[in-house]
């Protein structure tokens, strides 16, 4: 069944590599950050482009995750054909481990103040396509390297049944015409309630019981209250799940497809996502190639290029159902991406989480990991110090990598005997 495809897995190690074929056409930047609903965020996106990232100011993802942690991690492994764009950059000796441990020279970073970078990217020529994780109401629409509706719509939860992959049924409802009170809900437990565009499993709802709807009602209501959402989805509930699969893969501008990687997402039960484990040689990704076929072929037709990310869940007789499909780079993309580089050092197996924490400064840190960060059993994706009690501590999102699983464990292990801690 498989055999008809001759997908093969990309070579490179960057997001500069990925699109390297692709932005030659004129000169692109990549914003590294997602735009926020927040009262800090400068050019909030609550005009059309609606983004779920918290129902109220006090649940909304946080300045430091949106504005630091996740644009630095996917800053190292941007690589240098392609200017990376922040608002806050990394500290130098960040900077420095990675030119170290990554190979690239990062002197196309491009830190653009908060308040006026979107104004900036509008009026000036230097860059005339911007790549990005979700399209910005704030910047202009011939300005974005994918038509921004296009790219919307494409990220929308509503769009899966279209894309030609098994999936679980679902309705949709669009809330301007009918209210919350009069749509009608699944009679038995366990179904999902979803926000067309939650971020980073914001707006997600597994509804197992009463209390569960009643919470999931009043967190819709508030975003209906601040009109940030216009459309919710009501899926059914894949039961007798043994795997959870993110399926990466890269579409360029022809249609055709490389492969970037298959993750074990790693998942608290109420669905927070922790981070992914690869094993890159033995993951049968050929069971995925009629679904990437298809969601490739779909994304072409739409005039869409760049990474695309599918949620697979496998159930007990080996059925696949896609529950969402991100085209955009994914969390655990800069993890993918690292395939050649670990395996040349007979590492197969490998880890990312963005919840470690180590007590101390990122120098007391470089220098207490050396020997794991030399051998690359660890690797730091991101680092952002932070005092508590007065008492200094850094948030990383990194890396483990082993030649086996108990290897990869062992490591992890030890990395622990030495301070480092899933928060």
């Amino acid at each position: 069944m498989t055999q008809k495809y001759d997908f093969q897995y990309f070579q490179g190690n960057s997001f500069s590599d990925l699109f390297a074929a692709d932005i030659t056409d004129s000169d692109y930047a990549f914003i590294l950050h997602y735009p926020a609903t927040a009262s800090w965020a400068a050019y909030p996106n609550t005009k059309k482009y609606f983004i779920q990232d918290g129902s109220d100011e006090s649940t909304k993802t946080s300045y430091d995750k949106i504005s630091q942690k996740e644009p630095w991690k996917n800053l190292a492994v941007l690589g240098d054909r392609i200017a990376g764009i922040t608002v806050r950059p990394p500290r130098n000796i960040l900077i420095d481990y990675w030119r170290e441990h990554f190979g690239f020279q990062y002197e196309n970073i491009e830190v653009m103040q908060r308040s006026v970078y979107l104004d900036y990217l509008n009026q000036s020529d230097r860059f005339q396509k911007i790549l990005s994780l979700f399209p910005f109401d704030g910047l202009a629409p011939e300005k974005h390297a994918v038509n921004p509706d296009t790219h919307y719509r494409l990220l929308s939860k509503v769009t899966l049944a279209e894309l030609g992959v098994n999936c679980p049924k679902y309705k949709s409802y669009n809330l301007s015409e009918i209210s919350l009170d009069d749509i009608e809900l699944p009679q038995e437990f366990p179904y999902l309630i979803k926000t067309s565009h939650g971020l980073s499993g914001e707006g997600t709802y597994i509804i197992k019981n009463p209390g569960d709807l009643q919470y999931s009602l009043l967190e819709l209501r508030k975003y209906l209250e601040t009109n940030l959402l216009d459309t919710i989805i009501v899926s059914e509930f894949v039961k007798d799940e043994i795997e959870n699969y993110c399926v990466q893969f890269y579409v360029n501008k022809k249609g055709a497809v490389s492969l970037i990687g298959v993750t074990g997402q790693l998942v608290t039960p109420d669905g927070k996502y922790l981070g992914g484990l690869i094993r890159y040689q033995e993951t049968d990704v050929t069971k995925f190639f009629d679904m990437i076929e298809a969601i490739a072929n779909y994304a072409h037709q739409q005039g869409y290029f760049g990474v695309i990310g599918c949620d697979v869940l496998e159930d007990k007789n080996g059925e696949l159902h896609a529950i969402d499909a991100n085209f955009r780079v994914n969390g655990s993309t800069p993890l993918c991406l690292q395939r050649h580089t670990l395996l040349s050092l007979g590492k197969e197996v490998a880890k990312y989480s963005s919840d470690y924490r180590m007590d101390g400064t990122l120098d007391y840190i470089l220098e207490t990991l050396q020997p794991e960060l030399e051998r690359k059993d660890f690797l730091i994706l991101s680092a952002l110090e932070k005092v508590k009690y007065g008492k200094i501590y850094t948030e990383i999102y990194g890396i483990v990598s082993g030649e086996t699983l108990e290897d990869m464990q062992a490591i992890e292990q030890k990395l622990q005997s030495k301070g480092l801690i899933l928060a």
